[in-house]
């Protein structure tokens, strides 16, 4: 494996991780006060772009990775617009699956 693809691998996984704690703790806590929704939808947006490059280009790596960390950012995004009556049953909902 290249240098170049080790740290492409490294960088994807990184960023496909880095949301995961955050999905988690909504998850657990069902707590979104102190994030911002304004940054979420821009991080939406951005996802959504590099996804569609990636498909455009017919780059796996860069639709596989993206498309992850566009799920979990709109995972995120949506938890933190939902009243808390449906942010709890779709928390509810997910802790059953795990």
């Amino acid at each position: 494996m290249s240098l170049v693809a080790i740290i492409g691998t490294i960088a994807a996984l990184c960023s496909t991780a880095s949301f995961t704690p955050q999905a988690w703790k909504i998850i657990r806590t069902r707590e979104t006060k102190d994030i911002s929704a304004g940054m979420y939808l821009l991080t939406v947006i951005g996802f959504a772009a590099w996804t569609s490059y990636g498909v455009l280009l017919v780059q796996w790596p860069l639709i596989v990775c993206n498309s992850i960390c566009l799920a979990l950012s709109a995972f995120i995004l949506t938890m933190k617009l939902l009243p808390r009556r449906e942010k709890n049953a779709v928390a509810d909902e997910i802790e059953e699956i795990v």
